[in-house]
């Protein structure tokens, strides 16, 4: 039997990882042993890390004080079970540690199973959950499964951002100003608004990616972090995806008390302090799993799932327009696909999937 490898990350700096590997041991009771095929990367699992000890996510799959499991979205198959109900062989889709393989304490559920492990007792439902691919409502085809695992959360993040101000009717806003409007959930939200045209959409990226992002067809208008002035100064919400706290600041300078709600959703520049902000309102964390609880409230589940899926189907066939598919195998090309994603140097236009299996 082949040892668990596992790819953790420095809590204390996260751009620093190693590779642990540890042999297998019995099955324990109630657990299902889960071989890991691949999980995406992306920009968020940085935010993951560094919101680690504040939202949890440390917590997913614990393993020091000093070292760490970040999350990812991703697909595994049965190898053992202790579960009835759960078939070796079977396979889900679900949050994943970096790893070639995982054990979870496992209740089924009616699409799957859900993880009752103790330390996962305190996290949300969205979180808990893993999803048969033979039973998921949101899959589209095998081939798509790649783009599902890079895309579907953070669509949903998306979807689940836009319907939290549509609640609301914008605040009376006419624009929402997106910053680090080239990341995937950035996308993600603005492929949501523009299929209800409820706000003018402001793109801000970096000038090295105007292109990209003028080329996924969404945002109404691009503006760079150095043209910030240019913004129409109306009634405004303002997204950040990035956690760059001084174009936050710059943005509230010059919108002033036209910023009716500005939302944190992402912090990707994990180096950039936060935003001190002296107009409008106080930015606001974005939780997703506490979005969905709000839209279940008001759709009800399957209400939720039609919404999500009708724009997840389309996100999703629309995305071989402007993102590439990167896989990276092995133990050593998934330590340095973190790497290249810490230090900035994946495209937008690039997809990770990484599997730690050889």
């Amino acid at each position: 039997m082949s040892p668990r490898i596992t790819l953790q990350v420095d809590r204390r700096s996260i751009g620093e990882t190693r590779l642990v590997e540890v042999d297998e041991t019995a099955l324990a009771d109630g657990h299902v042993r889960l071989t890991i095929e691949q999980y995406a990367l992306t920009a968020n699992n940085i935010t993951y890390a560094q919101f680690g000890d504040l939202l949890a996510y440390w917590d997913f799959y614990p393993v020091t004080a000093e070292w760490g499991n970040v999350p990812a979205m991703g697909y595994a198959r049965v190898t053992e079970s202790n579960v009835d109900g759960i078939a070796v062989g079977s396979r889900y889709y679900g949050w994943y540690p970096m790893a070639t393989a995982v054990d979870v304490q496992a209740v089924p559920t009616r699409d799957g199973f859900r993880d009752d492990g103790r330390h996962r007792a305190p996290h949300a439902a969205a979180y808990r959950g893993f999803t048969a691919t033979d039973r998921d409502a949101m899959a589209t085809s095998a081939e798509d499964e790649p783009r599902h695992a890079l895309l579907r959360g953070l669509f949903t993040t998306g979807f689940l951002a836009d319907a939290f101000f549509a609640a609301d009717d914008y605040r009376g806003a006419e624009q929402a100003v997106v910053l680090s409007a080239s990341s995937k959930t950035a996308i993600g939200y603005a492929a949501s608004v523009k299929t209800t045209g409820a706000v003018r959409l402001v793109g801000v990226t970096s000038p090295g990616n105007v292109d990209f992002v003028r080329s996924v067809g969404y945002y109404d208008e691009i503006v760079t972090y150095d043209q910030l002035t240019d913004i129409a100064v109306v009634p405004s919400v303002v997204i950040d995806m990035a956690g760059l706290g001084s174009a936050v600041a710059a943005v509230h300078a010059h919108l002033g008390d036209d910023v009716r709600y500005s939302m944190v959703v992402g912090k990707s520049h994990h180096d950039a302090p936060p935003a001190t902000v002296e107009h409008g309102p106080t930015p606001e964390m974005f939780f997703a799993p506490g979005a969905v609880a709000d839209r279940l409230a008001e759709w009800g589940p399957e209400g939720f799932q039609e919404r999500v899926r009708a724009g997840l189907t389309t996100f999703i066939a629309d995305s071989s327009d402007w993102l590439t598919i990167d896989e990276r195998r092995g133990p050593a090309a998934a330590r340095l696909a973190w790497t290249e994603l810490y230090s900035g140097e994946v495209a937008p236009s690039e997809g990770l999937i990484v599997s730690l299996v050889p």
